[in-house]
């Protein structure tokens, strides 16, 4: 049941961005798209809840409860960041918003590869502590092995995002170096017969 209510929270979750976006590019509804796009947070609520009645019930913790704690933890500290990623480029696409833009060399691409890194840490802290409050709850007399498998996973996950976001610090991308129609139409003295 739990991997069901995960797989309809990740179908909703994209079905109520679809049906916001559409109500503020298609229908010019700003205020209704904001309604409809504030019910994100309802889904991970109610798996929450679902979880925790599962376990409440008696349900052996596995690999299902973790993965309920790492989507909230995810949907918590990546689904505004992802929000307003998708809709930057449906604007683009279907508004004449401006076109996205992401860094791509030196220091503002690694800074921005730091901030992706920090939300990771962020859900991955989050899915944590929620797996840690599930093992508090079950007790000591209640299989947590699973649980404490997610937890060790986060953790790589973190290690994973600290050294892509520190590779992009130590060995920053460079501008590539201007072409021969480039050099040739800005004068180079190379170029010059």
């Amino acid at each position: 049941m739990i991997v069901t209510l995960i797989i309809v929270c990740e179908v909703g979750f994209w079905a109520i961005l679809a049906g916001g976006l559409a109500l503020r590019y298609w229908a010019r509804m700003p205020r209704a798209s904001v309604a409809v796009l504030l019910c994100e947070p309802l889904l991970e609520i109610v798996l929450f809840v679902v979880t925790a009645i599962d376990l409440k019930n008696g349900a052996e913790p596995d690999w299902k409860h973790g993965l309920a704690a790492v989507y909230i933890g995810y949907s918590v500290a990546l689904g505004h960041y992802t929000v307003k990623w998708v809709d930057v480029r449906v604007a683009h696409r279907f508004a004449g918003g401006p076109k996205p833009v992401t860094p791509k060399y030196g220091w503002p691409r690694a800074l921005h590869e730091w901030k992706l890194a920090a939300r990771w840490v962020l859900a991955a802290v989050i899915a944590m502590g929620l797996l840690q409050g599930a093992i508090w709850y079950v007790g000591a007399d209640g299989e947590t092995g699973s649980l404490r498998m997610w937890q060790q996973k986060m953790l790589w996950v973190i290690g994973i995002n600290l050294i892509i976001a520190g590779s992009y610090t130590l060995f920053p991308k460079r501008v590539p170096a201007p072409g021969p129609e480039e050099k040739a139409e800005e004068g180079h003295p190379l170029t010059k017969v």
